[in-house]
C-alpha cells in the first residue's frame, strides 16, 4: 500500500510504504548471529512472530530494549510468541551488540537491506555522530500472525517512545483471552467532496 504525503514547500514528494494490519506481511529473512539463516515464512509460532527492528549498536536506546526483551523473551514464548531482533548492522557489529549488552536468549539478526526496510515502512536517519553508519533505519515492532497476516504495527521515527513490552504482555493476554481482531485495517478512505 502506498501513501503519498506532501511536504509544505509542495517540492517534495515523500513516498512511503506502510504495512496495513490484516494484509500478507512484506517477506522478510536475514542471516543471525548464531550462524543459522532466518526467514519470516518459515515461521510457525502458536501466536505471533515478533519482530522487532532496531536502530544498531551504536544506539544506547536499543541497548536498554533489547537487554529488556532479552528478560521477558520467555514470557512472551508462554504466550505463543517467537521473538526476532535484526538491524542494518554488519555481522561484526551484531556480533558485538549481542556480545555487549549480553543478550543471550534472543536471535539477533544484521544485514537488513534498505529495501527490506523501506518494505516495513521504517523510517531512516543519516549519520550524526561518527560511531553511526553513514545510513540507519530507526525502530519499528510487529506482531504477524502464523498465516503470514501482519496483526500489529508500531513504527518510530526516533530510538524514544517504542511499546513498552511489559505493557505488550498485558495486551497479548488480552488479545488471546479475547481473540480481539487486528486494528488499523482502513488503508483507503473515500475522499467526501
Amino acid at each position: 500500500m502506498v501513501y503519498v504525503n506532501t511536504l509544505i514547500s509542495k517540492q517534495y514528494l515523500l513516498i512511503m510504504n506502510a504495512p496495513t494490519p490484516r494484509t500478507p506481511a512484506p517477506e522478510l529473512s536475514f542471516p543471525l548471529t548464531n550462524g543459522e539463516k532466518w526467514n519470516l515464512s518459515e515461521q510457525n509460532p502458536e501466536s505471533f512472530t515478533m519482530v522487532v527492528f532496531y536502530r544498531g549498536l551504536h544506539c544506547p536506546v536499543c541497548k536498554g530494549y533489547t537487554q529488556k526483551l532479552n528478560k521477558l523473551v520467555e514470557e512472551f514464548k508462554e504466550r505463543g510468541v517467537e521473538a526476532v531482533t535484526v538491524s542494518m548492522d554488519s555481522e561484526e557489529r551484531a556480533r558485538t551488540s549481542v556480545q555487549e549488552w549480553e543478550v543471550d536468549k534472543l536471535k539477533v539478526g544484521y544485514d537488513l537491506s534498505e529495501e527490506q526496510a523501506r518494505e516495513w515502512g521504517l523510517y531512516f536517519s543519516k549519520a550524526i555522530k561518527d560511531e553511526e553508519p553513514e545510513l540507519f533505519s530507526e525502530p519499528g515492532l510487529f506482531l504477524i500472525r502464523p498465516d503470514g497476516e501482519l496483526y500489529y504495527v508500531a513504527i518510530n521515527s526516533m530510538p524514544f517512545g517504542r511499546p513498552d513490552l511489559k505493557s505488550m504482555l498485558n495486551a497479548l493476554d488480552f488479545i488471546l483471552e479475547n481473540d480481539y481482531p487486528a486494528r488499523g485495517e482502513v488503508a483507503e478512505l473515500a475522499l467526501q467532496d
